[in-house]
């Protein structure tokens, strides 16, 4: 078991601080987890906890579609879908989302009412992939399904209602890392019309990080987590955190080397998460390439999933960015 509050509490934002203790009382602690199987039930069970609580969106039409991966396996993509203004036509733009979870984890149902929200609050309709998981499936079976999922959304446009060049992905964690993924891999396929703008919130980008970042203690819970995921989610002749391994950058964009042609990007991160560094430096990449658009924000205080804590003035700050960040597409 591993304490709630092995951070400082005086390195913590306030407000934060203020509703960890709410929803963590104190002493209670965290269960550690030795296999993905462990994990899923008590990381699920809590999410579907913390995203319950935010406000039901009745405007919000949710359906579901199906479109087919790169290996023949049917992927449903669930649509969240804003008012049609009456008698609108012109085609809006889309988001195409990645939930998070480590790549061994969750779905888009558990992350359904803040789908809605977002649809709601940028008048934009959000399609959420259900991609498939490790290590029943390791990479790259779950960017295969992303790119599918473009490639859909981009041919049926027309039906669809939206405009393929006004297209973002986005997503959180594992979720930012393969929509940074797959916006690498539809700019080496030429994908046509472009991605316009990319939302990295909190991304896991790069699994040299277990193992180079000085600041991790191996047995520290959430490295150990971070460990197990990598290792589910790459193939198994590869050693994640090992430098030298030959690991694509579709799957850990933090090892691309070249990230030139990438889309307008959006990345955010807090200073508490053990992500920062990664999110930080790739971010800082993309800024050196010329012609790039780019912006990293940094928050103060806050840790690995802090939006969660939907009313603290951060989150709402963070939400309110993400928001106008969408809308310019």
């Amino acid at each position: 078991m591993s304490s709630i509050t092995a951070t400082p509490p005086s390195q913590f934002d306030p407000e934060y601080l203020q509703w960890l203790m709410s929803v963590f009382p104190p002493g209670a602690t965290l269960p550690s987890f030795n296999t993905v199987p462990e994990m899923r039930p008590s990381t699920e069970g809590m999410i579907r906890a913390l995203y319950a609580t935010f406000p039901a969106q009745p405007s919000i039409t949710q359906t579901t579609h199906t479109v087919t991966s790169a290996d023949g396996t049917p992927i449903e993509v669930l649509r969240f879908s804003p008012p049609h203004p009456a008698g609108a036509q012109e085609a809006t733009p889309a988001i195409l989302h990645f939930h998070g979870g480590g790549h061994v984890a969750n779905n888009v149902s558990m992350f359904a009412p803040a789908l809605a929200e977002l649809a709601s609050l940028t008048s934009i309709p959000v399609f959420s992939v259900e991609y498939r998981l490790a290590p029943e499936h390791p990479f790259p079976a779950a960017l295969e399904d992303g790119y599918a999922a473009l490639t859909w959304l981009s041919t049926s446009a027309p039906s669809l209602g939206i405009d393929p060049s006004r297209i973002a992905v986005m997503g959180e964690s594992s979720g930012g890392g393969l929509a940074a993924g797959l916006a690498l891999m539809a700019r080496d396929r030429a994908f046509a019309p472009r991605v316009k703008k990319m939302l990295l919130v909190y991304p896991m980008l790069d699994d040299r990080s277990i193992t180079l970042n000085p600041a991790w203690n191996p047995e520290d819970r959430t490295v150990k987590m971070l460990t197990m995921c990598w290792g589910a989610y790459l193939p198994a002749h590869l050693k994640a955190g090992d430098p030298e391994a030959k690991v694509s950058p579709y799957a850990a964009p933090g090892r691309a080397e070249d990230l030139a042609g990438l889309p307008e990007a959006l990345v955010e991160v807090g200073t508490l998460d053990e992500l920062r560094d990664e999110s930080v430096r790739f971010a800082g990449r993309l800024g050196e390439v010329q012609g790039a658009k780019v912006e990293l924000r940094v928050w103060e205080g806050v840790p690995h999933g802090f939006d969660a804590a939907r009313e603290i003035g951060v989150s709402k700050r963070a939400v309110e960015g993400r928001v106008a960040f969408l809308k310019g597409l």
